[in-house]
């Protein structure tokens, strides 16, 4: 059995240690949830990897973003390169469900379009999980939605090994079956071909093909696991191969059974609806579920079958929670796994909402007769079922919750120490009273030592105009939640290079912002009460200074709010912690010297091409003819940036066509 195996230069230092023990001894004594409370920079990841390495379980670690998932996918592949570490994140690049407004009698049919990449690497997962225990799979809150059960898609497999005997017919039922496409001519992920003797499969998930090598006789004599770009190739003695989609119950062999259930239940419904006098509703569900049930019969495949679903699990009743990737780990592995929630003050709130902003968007739907009762039963998990479904739990968050903090009870697990000897920086409170001159002198004498500075206001039109004002003396960019994320990566990394001496924002510049180059964090109304100067918010705010050995935190507002006074006496005592550690132990403070790395998750066959002059042109000033064109050029763009996996500007390109299309 594989084991995992940590490979690194790093040692545990400052409070990793004795955080490392405490976790371990904890899960090996059967405590459920525990707290890991680490402060910023102290290395919490590096923490949970050892952790992993200890105790051996597999492990679920989720994240509250595709961006910080994809740090901790990268992260976690160079830590353990030997084991599996897989992404599993939401594959729309964009998404827009399907919705029906009342008001204007709108109707909004869902539009979809899929990464490749990242269904892969979703697919990747899954598989992986069959392979071993050694698996760590970083995922997005996206893994609370229903993908299907584990059951089914662990017994939909082929297992092939050298002297196996199979016709051809056998074996292109088989692989069908797993809902692979034969393809002679442009060969992909998921697709089969034949040359001669020689069968040839590209699994789903992988980057490797199969080729499989027959004699006359049928009988299998050679497997080769080739690379179809390089042409290197592994000779192997058996293979598994897992299905080409995560939900494989629309295959079942009791299709006309479920159909007839499916009628069942519309007649029903349309008799309810009949009932009340809703005549076009009644019509509408009818010949809405007719179509689909013909597309179903012909294809085995309708846009919306997700909303089918229950009718295709097996033992699922209606009201019954849906098949997710956490239920993955429970049939692999009962209990015995691991479940890390990062940035829990975030990512379990997040978890909490999924589910009734489903329900709301769909019973409109199923009011107005545009789907079965059954879609309710195609959701996230609830709270209750997902926290039921995480028997072992670590929250890590640099400032988590009382919800966290009593779920753990007494083991709340503080890594307050960092390696680098940092401390948290001091904080000085300045009435606001001539408050921007007095930041401009702050800011100059950062500059005079090539340092960064972070501007923290509390409106967007702030932002804005004091980036503006501070533009004319230094070089300034801002942050608000209307650029888009991968925008927002670049204006981070155009800092840390020294493009730019200060970056003004809002909310943005909190959990997941790794900016060793900041030694200074102003914050400007920082006494008004709200989410945005919560006790949370500040404390996460003022430690994006506490990665530079001059750090310091500044504070500008007339009155002392009860947030500013927790979050102030919070840093002061880990402040006091962490200056007595380095006097015990003759520690001198080093700054953090990061490089700027690039993303691993990326198609690097595809260039990125910029789609910006194509979106600002002005499409009032071109003929009907000329919009069409323009439209073809902006699909292709819009194509080009989800395979790139340019996720906003996919979306900004999808809604430029839109609005011309309106024209």
């Amino acid at each position: 059995m594989s084991t995992f195996t940590l490979t690194t230069n790093m040692s545990p230092a400052g409070d990793q240690p004795q955080a490392i023990s405490k976790l371990v001894s904890n899960l090996k004594n059967n405590i459920k949830k525990q707290t890991l409370l680490g402060v910023t920079g102290s290395g919490k990841t590096f923490t949970i990897a050892n952790v992993v390495e200890q105790t051996q379980l597999p492990t679920l670690i989720i994240s509250h973003n595709k961006t910080l998932a994809g740090q901790l996918y990268q992260e976690f592949k160079e830590l353990f390169p030997n084991n599996k570490v897989s992404y599993f994140v939401s594959y729309y690049d964009y998404y827009q469900p399907e919705a029906y407004m009342p008001a204007s009698d709108t109707y909004i049919a869902k539009e979809v379009q899929i990464n490749d990449l990242i269904d892969k690497l979703r697919l990747e997962a899954t598989s992986n999980l069959f392979s071993g225990s050694d698996n760590i799979v970083i995922a997005s809150v996206s893994c609370i939605y229903n993908i299907g059960d584990p059951r089914e898609f662990g017994s939909t497999t082929l297992d092939i090994k050298i002297g196996d005997n199979w016709t051809r017919r056998n074996l292109f039922e088989k692989l069908v079956s797993l809902f692979y496409t034969r393809s002679e001519l442009e060969f992909k992920r998921s697709n089969f071909r034949v040359r001669g003797e020689v069968v040839e499969i590209w699994p789903s998930y992988a980057d490797w093909m199969i080729v499989l090598e027959f004699d006359e006789a049928n009988n299998l004599k050679k497997i080769t696991e080739r690379n179809p770009f390089s042409g290197h190739e592994f000779e192997l003695q058996s293979y598994r191969l897992f299905p080409a989609k995560q939900y494989v119950g629309a295959g079942s062999a009791d299709s006309k059974e479920i159909y007839e259930k499916i009628k069942s239940d519309c007649r029903e419904q349309v008799e309810v609806f009949k009932s009340q006098g809703k005549m076009l509703e009644a019509h509408r569900l009818e010949q809405r579920v007719s179509y689909d049930l013909e597309m179903l019969n012909e294809l085995g495949f309708v846009n919306g079958i997700e909303n089918y679903s229950l009718y295709f699990e097996k033992d699922r009743k209606v009201g019954d929670p849906p098949y997710t990737l956490v239920d993955y780990f429970h049939h692999l592995w009962g209990d015995n796994f691991l479940t890390v929630i990062d940035e829990s003050h975030v990512t379990i709130p997040q978890i909490g909402g999924m589910y009734f902003g489903d329900v709301a968007r769909k019973k409109t739907l199923v009011d107005f007769g545009f789907r079965l009762s059954a879609s309710y039963d195609n959701r996230p998990l609830k709270w209750n079922e997902f926290y039921a479904r995480i028997p072992q739990a670590i929250y890590v968050s640099a400032t988590p919750s009382q919800f966290e903090i009593d779920e753990s009870k007494n083991h709340v697990i503080e890594q307050i120490i960092r390696p680098t000897g940092l401390v948290d920086p001091p904080i000085t409170i300045k009435p606001t009273l001539k408050q921007i001159p007095d930041l401009i002198a702050e800011i100059q004498k950062r500059v005079d030592k090539h340092e960064r500075t972070l501007v923290v206001t509390i409106t967007k039109k702030m932002s804005e105009e004091l980036a503006q004002y501070l533009g004319k003396t230094f070089k300034v960019a801002y942050l608000h939640s209307d650029i888009e994320t991968l925008e927002r990566s670049k204006i981070l990394d155009q800092l840390r290079n020294g493009d730019y001496d200060v970056l003004v924002g809002i909310n943005l510049l909190r959990e997941g912002i790794d900016l060793p180059e900041v030694s200074l964090v102003a914050i400007l109304d920082a006494g008004q009460q709200g989410f945005l100067r919560s006790r949370s918010a500040l404390i996460q705010i003022m430690g994006r200074a506490s990665r530079h050995v001059d750090g310091q935190v500044i504070l500008y507002s007339d009155v002392v709010s009860p947030a500013m006074t927790m979050a102030i006496d919070e840093v002061n005592r880990r402040r006091t912690i962490q200056q007595k550690y380095n006097i015990d132990n003759n520690i001198t403070p080093v700054g953090i010297n990061k490089s700027i790395r690039p993303q691993i998750i990326e198609n690097p066959q595809i260039s990125n091409l910029p789609p910006d002059p194509l979106i600002d042109i002005d499409i009032t000033s071109l003929t009907p003819n000329m919009r069409k064109n323009h439209i073809s050029k902006l699909k292709k763009e819009m194509r080009t940036a989800a395979s790139d996996l340019d996720f906003e500007i996919a979306i900004r390109i999808r809604d430029k066509i839109i609005e011309i299309e309106k024209l």
